[in-house]
């Protein structure tokens, strides 16, 4: 394993498991400094230092960041907003509550990280930004019309904050998942009433004919994070097994 982050400070915020997990390992396996954030430590023990905290409530993300500051010695370098919920159902069937909650987390909670975490950046050598986006953000997916809502608001938002970071010297980017093979992806399906038919449906939709899996999303946002991308910003990095790009043959 390389140390090409050797010596850098990076926040992971839904680092308990999943891609959070995969991300935050690989960044502290070549040589980060790593503190994950999640509502609970999960899986991430060993890995770095853990940070209680929950990204939709406001008292808890400035905790955090004051828990961050004094590890890191009040600078920054990387920030992966990965923390997301997801929610099942049209819009016809989508309830008030399940928008407030899933964007309370995967919008609203990014930008409060940021707005929080922003002065530790720039504080950094050579920071960056790295959100986890989705293809359900450039496609239309059925039965996810809140989730899909809250990531296209997420894309957005990675382009407007990489345009008014320049000025400080952060870059910012994002990656696209497909349907990732992670326990929250997991948990999803064992909502429906059929879970392994719905997993097979998931994974025929998909070019490569398979869910994309936790390390190879965990490779391209480590790419995008990579002290050597000085030139990548603004950029949204699709990881989708072809969806957004492909078409099967009928």
């Amino acid at each position: 394993m390389s140390a090409d982050f050797q010596g850098l400070r990076a926040v992971v915020t839904g680092a308990g498991s999943g891609i959070g997990l995969e991300v935050a390992q690989l960044l502290a396996a070549q040589g980060a400094t790593v503190c994950g954030l999640d509502l609970n430590e999960g899986n991430f023990t060993g890995v770095g230092t853990y940070v209680a905290c929950d990204v939709s409530q406001e008292t808890s993300v400035a905790a955090a960041a004051t828990e961050v500051a004094a590890a890191f010695g009040g600078g920054l370098d990387i920030l992966i907003n990965n923390a997301g919920i997801g929610a099942i159902g049209s819009v016809v069937e989508a309830s008030p509550e399940d928008w407030e909650k899933v964007f309370a987390v995967n919008v609203f909670g990014t930008a409060r990280v940021v707005r929080h975490l922003h002065p530790l950046l720039v504080k950094g050598t050579n920071p960056v930004i790295v959100n986890t986006c989705s293809v359900a953000a450039p496609i239309g997916l059925p039965k996810r019309a809140v989730y899909s809502a809250s990531k296209g608001a997420l894309e957005s938002l990675t382009r407007a904050m990489a345009a008014d970071f320049l000025d400080d010297n952060i870059r910012v980017n994002g990656v696209n998942p497909g349907t990732a093979d992670t326990p929250w992806v997991q948990r999803l399906l064992a909502q429906t009433d059929d879970p392994a038919g719905e997993r097979a449906r998931l994974e025929a939709r998909q070019p490569i004919g398979r869910l994309v899996s936790a390390p190879e999303v965990a490779h391209a946002i480590s790419y995008l994070a990579h002290p050597k991308s000085l030139s990548t910003t603004g950029t949204i990095l699709a990881v989708d097994g072809g969806m957004a790009s492909l078409r099967l043959p009928r």
